[in-house]
């Protein structure tokens, strides 16, 4: 085999090992596995919460068991924040975990998206995008939509007055990496690929910002 060969496939290899790590800081999956973190209830005693017709209903049994540690903090976070819904809540997160994603997989991380991000994820997202940038690597994406978002674990850290909630999100997309003369190195372009993501967002709940921020994300 020539010299030439050899270097290609040494090339071939360091990229894919990249793609690899890139793909880890979204804690993407293809398959259907279990999430290997399932965020606790902190709470060991859920507030009763009056429900007033014509007012906000409490749901929560919509999503959890009656009785779990989940729902109970969940009613934490409710009687924390008396606009806080759970349903407004998913409708958000749907919409933040679109513009995330494709504003990592596009390498457009602005001020915008890097104030939905708790510090340490942005500097992760970071650190991948500027070793895909050394690489010569570039992402092409289009988001076709969330499939599924369905809420996983709660928690409500009562002394910081936080509310952590994850997300098991099921999206399609597109997806195709490209060297950098533009050869496809992964993916397909008319190929509509289903991936599988937990994401865990944070808010203080005493904060007058209504936003939560994506505060980790499952590998």
């Amino acid at each position: 085999m020539s010299g030439h060969w050899i270097q290609i496939l040494i090339l071939a290899g360091i990229a894919l090992f990249l793609i690899l790590r890139l793909r880890a800081v979204l804690g993407t999956r293809e398959g259907f596995e279990k999430p290997s973190m399932r965020v606790r209830s902190l709470a060991k005693e859920p507030p009763e919460l009056e429900v007033i017709d014509g007012g906000r209903e409490d749901l929560v049994s919509t999503y959890f068991e009656e009785d779990s540690s989940d729902a109970a903090a969940v009613r934490w976070m409710m009687d924390a924040d008396p606009d806080f819904s759970i349903d407004d809540f998913i409708q958000g997160a749907r919409k933040a975990y679109e513009t995330i994603l494709m504003a990592y997989e596009r390498g457009e991380i602005d001020v915008e998206i890097e104030a939905l991000l708790e510090e340490d994820v942005f500097e992760a997202f970071m650190d991948a995008l500027t070793e895909r940038d050394l690489m010569g690597l570039t992402v092409e994406a289009e988001f076709i939509g969330v499939r599924e978002a369905r809420v996983v674990g709660a928690e409500y850290d009562e002394d910081a007055n936080i509310g952590r909630i994850q997300i098991m999100f099921v999206s399609e997309l597109t997806s195709v990496v490209r060297d950098v003369d533009k050869n496809i190195v992964e993916g397909d372009p008319k190929e509509v690929k289903r991936q599988k993501d937990f994401w865990v967002f944070q808010r203080c709940m005493s904060e007058r910002n209504p936003n939560w921020t994506l505060a980790a994300t499952d590998a």
